[in-house]
């Protein structure tokens, strides 16, 4: 507010819960916030050496224009900065996008009628009243977003429309026989809710279906009252408030899931809290080189883990995506995991297999001075597994799950200040090239390392922590580099090389396609040489490249949910820096809490704990006879004083 002057202004509602009172000013306050969507906390409380639970109204809502943003509960001041700041951005952000939306965003409610008749039946009464909820709730949404929704209601009736209609979106279908009771005949119907905006879809499965042992199946609508900000949070998703990041979504690349593969069951190889965290302030755009070119406007490009071999036409789109500005930040492992083949009868399990990954993608990072080497950095000081009693109990070291310590982060860089500890796994040792480095006066950041007491893993691989030992050789162990980031101005891969061109498949079929009887054809000597090369940009504007050896630190298991971790700190602030938003990762940064004791050495343990045995009397005993020797003196001092 001081600095904002006349753009921003605040204002306190006192909200008393419905228990302590309902004075009318109270009550219209406690409505206002009801409709704002705030909604009362359980605090605890110590009053007259009791300890009460009350309800209390810790919200917060941000009003630009027509356009709202609630901060429900704000239970703690740590992050308040980054979430206001971040929560203003998203508001421009929203008002700019809705305002130039060139169509609006429709949302379709496909029910059959049929459905209706058979809700009291499966013990939904309410679910006659779906069409109307909607179409309130959509009206009301109209009012905050400049009137860019559309409402529809789309009634498949017949079994040629519920097949299409389940061809075309992600819906539930219901199927039931004749039910004599209630004159139900047999019969199928569909419902599901669609958000639309161009090509793009989302979905909103308005039934759930729970099958339970014993009890049979049961069946439960959406709530009815959580269903605006489920549609405004798709409308936000699909119109793209944020700035676009672009994300490698072919060459066997990590895969994100859809809108509608949210709610799938928890998987610790999925990207779900990545996807989820990364979407608070950007719009993940899938990139099929494959397919499309790279945009020439977006500005950073994530490629996790590509497995298949890129052509040079796409190596080459990514090396001009580079020249234009575009950043990188790749997450690749050395080796392809090939899991081992079902086994049959009593036959032992021989675990993966681990294949080193060759796609062209590693010369094109070698060319740019780093790379990722074939191999796994082990750590002593690593993630510890607690053993259940069954196996012993106890602790077993998971070492290719390297704990990196504050002595190992880059703290000088302002976007990983605060960050004191990260946990990676398999992992391995990135390098840089100081020649190629120097040579193109490209700056190299080494972002994080492994302890002194790490060691490669090469050859056959086998990560069964059972059969893991450390090195007896104390030379063996020493310091890996596991992320550098590189910026500068980068000189092309394709330089002096012949510009590549995008193959056909089949281009002879294509051609004989694309002819027609009545077209006449023209001979190939009758054409003039006019030469439609790509435009090729030898040295390229200054960028960046950030270059972890694995792509585990993306998955769930290593990510959590709410973003408060560590690692996902270090992911998100390494994609703002990556987008030209440091000072919005330095605000993150401030709100991390993990601040982990610094190791010491046994020679300091065993001199604490003498100084604590001896050293500590000791000074007791010298204080002791240091306060005896003052009061003799002082006697002595009084003493002389009556003599005289």
């Amino acid at each position: 507010g001081l600095y904002a002057n006349r753009y921003f202004n605040y204002r306190f509602y006192d909200v008393s819960p419905q228990e302590e009172g309902m004075s009318e000013k109270a009550a219209e306050n406690r409505k206002m916030a009801e409709n704002y969507g705030i909604q009362p906390v359980e605090i605890r409380m110590f009053e007259k050496d009791e300890l009460k639970f009350k309800k209390a109204y810790m919200g917060l809502v941000m009003i630009q224009g027509d356009i709202i943003e609630q901060i429900p509960a704000i239970t703690t001041t740590d992050g308040l900065e980054y979430k206001l700041t971040t929560t203003i951005e998203k508001l421009n952000n929203k008002i700019s996008t809705l305002v130039s939306l060139p169509e609006k965003v429709t949302v379709r409610l496909i029910m059959s009628s049929a459905v209706k008749k058979i809700g009291p039946v499966i013990g939904i009464d309410e679910i006659s009243q779906i069409p109307d909820q909607i179409k309130a709730a959509v009206e009301k949404l109209n009012a905050t977003n400049y009137g860019r929704l559309t409402y529809d209601y789309e009634d498949p009736d017949t079994d040629e429309k519920i097949d299409a209609a389940l061809k075309k979106y992600n819906i539930r279908v219901l199927q039931w026989p004749d039910i004599a009771e209630q004159n139900i005949p047999a019969g199928r119907g569909a419902i599901g809710l669609s958000v639309e905006y161009g090509d793009e879809k989302a979905y909103v499965q308005l039934l759930n279906v729970m099958r339970i042992p014993i009890f049979g199946t049961r069946y439960e609508l959406i709530d009815m009252a959580s269903l605006e900000e489920i549609i405004n949070e798709h409308v936000e998703t699909l119109i793209g408030i944020n700035q676009d990041i672009g994300y490698l979504a072919d060459h066997g690349a990590l895969e994100l899931g859809g809108p509608a593969m949210m709610m799938q069951p928890q998987n610790n190889d999925a990207l779900r809290n990545f996807q989820t965290l990364v979407n608070e302030n950007y719009s993940l755009k899938p990139i099929r080189l494959k397919e499309d070119p790279i945009p020439e406007s977006l500005g950073c490009l994530i490629i996790a883990q590509p497995t298949e071999p890129f052509t040079d036409y796409e190596l080459f789109q990514i090396d001009q995506a580079l020249m234009r500005g575009t950043n990188l930040a790749i997450f690749t492992d050395a080796f392809n995991e090939i899991p081992p083949p079902p086994q049959h009868g009593f036959s032992f399990n021989m675990g993966p297999t681990y294949k080193p990954l060759d796609t062209g993608l590693e010369d094109l990072l070698a060319h740019y001075g780093v790379k990722v080497k074939p191999s796994f950095v082990l750590d002593k000081n690593s993630f510890r597994q607690t053993l259940p009693a069954q196996a012993g109990g106890g602790e077993r070291p998971i070492y290719f799950a390297p704990l990196i310590k504050n002595e190992n982060i880059a703290n000088d860089l302002d976007f990983l200040k605060n960050i004191k500890g990260l946990i990676a796994l398999n992992i391995s040792p990135v390098a840089v090239d100081s020649e190629i480095l120097k040579k193109n006066g490209i700056t190299a950041h080494e972002l994080i390392s492994s302890s002194d007491e790490a060691w490669e893993m090469t050859g056959q691989i086998n990560l069964n922590p059972m059969f893991i030992e450390p090195p007896q050789e104390k030379d063996k162990f020493k310091t890996y580099p596991l992320a550098y980031l590189l910026e500068g101005k980068f000189s092309s891969y394709f330089t002096g090389k012949d510009i590549p061109v995008k193959e056909t498949e089949n281009p002879d079929e294509s051609a004989t396609d694309m002819e027609t009887p009545d077209e006449p054809k023209i001979k190939e000597s009758n054409l003039p040489d006019i030469d439609a090369g790509e435009t090729f940009i030898s040295t390229g504007k200054p960028g960046k490249i950030c270059l972890i050896g694995s792509s585990a630190i993306l998955k769930d298991n290593l990510l959590d949910e709410e973003g408060r971790s560590p690692n996902a700190a270090f992911l998100l602030n390494l994609i703002d820096s990556l987008n030209g938003r440091e000072d919005i990762a330095a605000m993150r940064s401030k709100t991390q809490e993990f601040n982990p004791l610094e190791k010491t050495t046994a020679t300091t343990k065993e001199a604490i704990k003498w100084f604590n045995i001896l050293g500590l009397p000791v000074i007791v005993v010298l204080l002791g006879l240091f306060t005896y020797w003052r009061r003799r003196v002082r006697r002595k001092n009084i003493q002389q004083l009556f003599e005289k």
